[in-house]
């Protein structure tokens, strides 16, 4: 987060009803969390930040600890609105449509610096989309979250080395595909 030594300020602004202190904390966490649901559901992302937004809105009063606590706070929120989410879907067995209709609507940009700092790119979203589900997940959750293995492990509910071990299957399955992409380009 890049409110640093002013966090302990904005959230204490931020429980008072401040809406300035509000604003800043959505705005500095908002995108890692939007990006976060994007890769995971393209087509709720919206909705299940705006739901876990409200969550945290809502328990803003009961909140204790640091920036990175917070951050961890939000993600989690954020995660178990995609789970719920997707237990209401499974339950009513819809269809989503695939990640090549939604790349026209992903946010345009440097793709370079995105795909490698943020995983914001198309390619790079629908490369981690095609990750077996607990993999991108991990992968999502340490690089545009930003955690460690401990923290995304508090998060998704699994030990830290299992976290990291899903983590070096990704990036190696990933390594592959690029291997395998260039390969091929450079043949033809």
């Amino acid at each position: 987060m890049a409110l640093d030594s002013r966090f302990d300020q904005v959230l204490a602004a931020a429980r008072d009803g401040e809406q300035w202190a509000v604003a800043a904390l959505y705005r500095d966490l908002h995108p890692s969390v939007l990006r976060f649901l994007r890769a995971q559901e393209p087509n709720d992302a919206e909705d299940l930040a705006a739901d876990a937004w409200l969550d945290m809105a809502e328990g803003l009063h009961r909140f204790s600890g640091g920036e990175q606590d917070f951050r961890r706070w939000a993600f989690t929120i954020a995660r178990r609105r995609l789970v719920d989410a997707r237990r209401r879907a499974a339950r009513r067995r819809t269809v989503t449509a695939p990640h090549e209709v939604l790349d026209a609507h992903l946010p345009a940009g440097d793709v370079e610096a995105e795909a490698m700092g943020n995983l914001g790119s198309a390619e790079a979203m629908a490369r981690i989309a095609a990750l077996p589900p607990d993999q991108a997940e991990v992968v999502l959750l340490r690089v545009i979250g930003g955690f460690g293995a401990a923290e995304a492990a508090a998060i998704v509910g699994k030990r830290p080395g299992a976290v990291r071990a899903l983590s070096h299957r990704a990036l190696l399955r990933l390594a592959r595909e690029l291997d395998r992409d260039s390969g091929e380009a450079v043949t033809r």
